[in-house]
């Protein structure tokens, strides 16, 4: 297998599995060659931002970039109902279900052009207030 990111390797992983993922179903899936320890260390390291995104999706978004282009900005719950509350898991007024609902609050931004949808900004809502 040629080197490549584990980063990469990670999302293709996700992307293509169904069911549970975890570091050491990665290692079984490529035979090895990427170690559990591997994928282990990648999840634990450095957190990752809405800077890091951009930079990872720039070149991209710079392909398609046209005059037609869009800016998609949306809202979404991820459900937690089993979740113990923090600052990110609260709860939150869904107006599609019309109530309260324990979850996740967060933002995206994709930028869309040429048939091309690309994600470029994400953010967690957290609730500084009870």
């Amino acid at each position: 297998m040629k080197a490549q990111p584990i980063a990469d390797v990670y999302s293709d992983y996700l992307l293509a599995s169904f069911g549970a993922t975890t570091a050491t179903g990665l290692s079984q899936r490529l035979e090895g060659e990427v170690s559990h320890d591997q994928g282990t260390r990648y999840l634990a390291g450095q957190k990752k931002t809405a800077a890091d995104l951009w930079l990872t999706v720039k070149a991209f978004v710079r392909q398609v970039q046209s005059e037609a282009g869009v800016l998609i900005i949306d809202d979404s719950i991820a459900e937690k109902p089993y979740t113990d509350e923090n600052d990110i898991v609260g709860w939150h007024y869904d107006p599609s279900k019309d109530r309260l609902l324990k979850g996740s609050n967060f933002l995206t931004a994709w930028y869309g052009s040429q048939g091309v949808r690309l994600p470029v900004g994400v953010h967690w809502v957290a609730k500084t207030e009870k």
